[in-house]
This record gives structure tokens, sequence and C-alpha cells, in this order.
């Protein structure tokens, strides 16, 4: 795929977006980011998240276990606690003994049982036992944060949100895609430069790219399908690798 020219002295899109304002700016054009993003696409049509749920209540829930944790660990230990409890009622009636017990092979798993209890407790006080389509209400939940907010909002709800974990935060800086030093910079800029018609699946794209490609130790740029493209001084290949259509 043709690598979109970029003219001297053009400014990058989060340069025009953000004119005026002090911070972090994009390296990528207008023209650049909509390529990256394009590709991405036609990579990973309808990207899915990793973490196994039913509902939003165990999508919540999961992404609360995740902190810490890995996808494949997560999975495993929530396919039992799921089966005996997947709705805030359910939960209860399991009681934070059981949850622990289930969840034991999970990093900060007592601390975690309890905000799983807290949360379904919230939820049904407050909530009716619906989980609520809103940030600002989502993050009022115990153990619930931002990016735990977006990535609810956006696989639940299909919400164009960006949850920036450690693999976006990684690639933002890495290829100067969006520099930030904190998430929610990261996130902030993410947000002004992504063509609209990508939001819904961006931050799938970019987890799913650091996580099997843009690796944090070593990135297998020739296995990149947008090296071509990218800016990272760390990179070792200028070719583009093949894009295969992928289930995920």
């Amino acid at each position: 795929m043709q690598k979109p020219k970029s003219k001297s002295g053009v400014k990058s899109v989060a340069g025009r977006k953000a004119a005026g304002r002090r911070g972090p700016r994009s390296r990528y054009s207008t023209a650049e980011v909509t390529e990256i993003f394009t590709r991405f696409s036609m990579q990973r049509p309808a990207p899915k998240g990793e973490l196994e749920h039913v509902n939003p209540y165990t999508l919540l829930v999961a992404v609360v276990l995740s902190a810490q944790a890995t996808d494949a660990g997560v999975n495993k230990a929530t396919r039992g606690l799921f089966a005996a409890a997947d709705t805030p009622q359910k939960m209860l009636e399991l009681g934070e003994d059981r949850v622990r017990d289930h969840i034991k092979s999970i990093g900060l798993y007592r601390n975690k049982a309890k905000n799983v209890i807290a949360l379904s407790e919230t939820l049904l006080r407050d909530h009716d036992g619906v989980v609520p389509g809103d940030r600002d209400q989502l993050i009022k939940l115990p153990g619930v944060g931002r990016k735990t907010a977006n990535v609810v909002l956006n696989m639940a709800f299909g919400q164009p949100t960006m949850a920036v974990d450690t693999h976006i935060l990684r690639i933002g800086n890495r290829i100067g895609l969006a520099p930030g030093k904190t998430p929610e910079q990261v996130e902030d800029l993410l947000v002004k430069i992504i063509p609209e018609q990508f939001m819904r699946h961006a931050h799938h794209w970019l987890i799913l790219h650091g996580r099997y490609i843009c690796k944090a130790r070593k990135p297998e740029c020739t296995e990149c399908i947008i090296a071509d493209l990218c800016k990272s001084k760390e990179k070792t290949c200028d070719i583009p690798a093949a894009i295969v259509p992928l289930a995920n």
C-alpha cells in the first residue's frame, strides 16, 4: 500500500486541531493517521476484546479483575465465577468468600473480591442492577476507573471511547502517534486525531497491535503493517507486512 505523501511544512492533524494549545502533538499528518487506521481496519474488520463475558455486568467485573493481570488469567478465573453468578444479585448471594475462592489465581484478588461485591451492591442500590452507560456513573462504582469505564462503554454500549492501557500508552509515545506522560494525555490526543469512522474499534486495534506486534521488549517490525509509516526510532524495518485479514 502506497505511503501517503506529506507536504513540507504541513502541520500534523493534532497541530491543526490544537492550534494555540500547549502540550504534546502527534507526529503524523491527517493523511497518515487515516492510512494507519485504514490498514488496521483491513487487517481486523471486527476486532473484539479478549476478556470473556456474557453481558455488560460480567464485562464490567472482568475488566475490574484485569488490573495487573493478563486477560488469559482473568478468563481462566471467571469461567467458573460467571457460571455461578452473572448478575449483581447472584454475585451478592455467592458472597465475598466464594468470589475470592474463584479469583485467587489473580493478583490482588482479596481487594478485587471486595470491589466486586461492593460494585454489585451499588448497582442494585443505585441502578436497579443495570450497568449504566454513562462514564460519570460508572467511575462512581467501587474499583472502576476511567480506563475500565471506557472499555465498558465501548464494548457494551458501542460508544467511541479510547481506553488507554499500557499497550496504548507505549505505542502512543514510541511511534509518536499520541505522545503523553499520562494515560489521560494520550487518550485526549488520540480522540482528537483519529477520524470518527475509526473510533468505534480504534482502542482494540491499538491494544492488539501493541500486544502482538509493537511489543514492549522487542517490536516485531517485519510483521508490522504500518512499518513504512512508523516514525519510531526503534523500528528496524521500513517495508510494511502484507495485510492479511484476521478474525481478531
